[in-house]
């Protein structure tokens, strides 16, 4: 039985604990937070923009932790499940590492490179996993997609466009601070560019324009991924435009040489469009399930404990690069030219 403790109960610790509760041979045994009412079991103020409203819960089965330096030495928790804001990610998941605990943080790694690269080296020097709980290819239209491109089903990809567009979250301080989060185009974005970083690579150059803030922070941007003359022709849209009466929204369109995947979380399910002129939509196990991929998730992390294997989908190297093409699109944005990404 894997042990896991869980440090930080806002909305995605909310989420990562009741996900949880679906594992195989793992549990959540422990929690950490600075909030005493969130210790006790009052979830009652946490919301986000999906799932369940927090509520009462009963944690008499669990160790409670104010302090996240005292779970991390808890000889009896093998993992350490990071929920916290971005910017503290770092000097918890390497402190987690340097304790001995293999560690699941959140997206995005961290807020910079050298940050993420910090990181990256304290879990081979610890001998440690360090992943990086990228949920979006476990969500079943993503994961059937990528799969779709992997074994190349249906011929080679030969392009796409992306589309992530959400309203200006209030839900949540945190959520909305830049210098905790980077900003939509970090917070937000790096979900795609994880995405097409697994199914496509690392570009060689990037081409953004977008929209900025009155401090800088860039609120939206379109980019296209310059693979070179074989492509794929990527492009993507993403970022915090759209208003209250649809406060989500993503999709995207995959050409393929014999068929075409589209799907959009508004009105369009996955449908599969093939050469012979035939469409269907592939029947698909978890949709509608706000849960069913942050099970995945943490299951592919319990699981690599178990091996002793990094998952390839929740690889730290992977949400790097992905943290990499976000600060390039930026530079692209403010510079208004192609960057190359190196």
């Amino acid at each position: 039985m894997i042990r896991i403790g869980l440090a930080g109960i806002g909305f995605m610790g909310m989420i990562h604990y009741l996900a949880a509760q679906k594992l195989k041979g793992a549990k959540v045994t422990a929690i950490s937070s600075r909030d005493p009412k969130k210790l006790a079991g009052d979830w009652r103020g946490i919301q986000g923009n999906f799932g369940p409203a927090g509520t009462q819960m009963n944690l008499s089965q669990h160790k409670k932790f104010d302090r996240f330096e005292d779970m991390i030495t808890d000889p009896d928790i093998d993992l350490i499940d990071i929920c916290s804001p971005t910017h503290l990610h770092p000097s918890m998941a390497i402190a987690a590492l340097k304790a001995g605990k293999h560690v699941l943080v959140e997206k995005s790694i961290a807020l910079d490179i050298k940050s993420a690269d910090a990181m990256v080296k304290a879990a081979k020097n610890a001998g440690k996993l360090l992943m990086v709980a990228h949920v979006l290819p476990f969500f079943p239209e993503f994961a059937f997609a990528a799969e779709a491109i992997k074994s190349e089903k249906y011929g080679r990809l030969q392009a796409a466009h992306f589309v992530r567009v959400i309203s200006k979250p209030d839900w949540s301080s945190d959520i909305d601070d830049s210098s905790k989060t980077g900003g939509p185009a970090v917070d937000l974005h790096i979900h795609d560019t994880h995405f097409i970083g697994l199914i496509a690579g690392v570009p060689g150059r990037v081409f953004s324009n977008g929209i900025t803030r009155n401090d800088g922070t860039v609120e939206f941007l379109t980019t296209q991924y310059l693979y070179g003359d074989n492509g794929p022709a990527i492009s993507c849209s993403s970022g915090a435009l759209n208003m209250d009466g649809r406060a989500f929204a993503h999709g995207f369109d995959i050409y393929m040489e014999k068929a075409t995947l589209t799907y959009h979380s508004v009105g369009q399910p996955l449908t599969l469009l093939t050469k012979d002129g035939k469409t269907k939509q592939p029947v698909l196990s978890g949709v509608g399930d706000p849960l069913f991929a942050f099970t995945k998730e943490i299951q592919a992390a319990v699981n690599g404990v178990v091996k002793g294997i990094e998952p390839d989908l929740l690889s730290g190297a992977l949400a790097r690069d992905a943290l990499v093409l976000c600060h390039k699109e930026i530079q692209s944005v403010n510079t208004e030219k192609v960057v190359i990404v190196g």
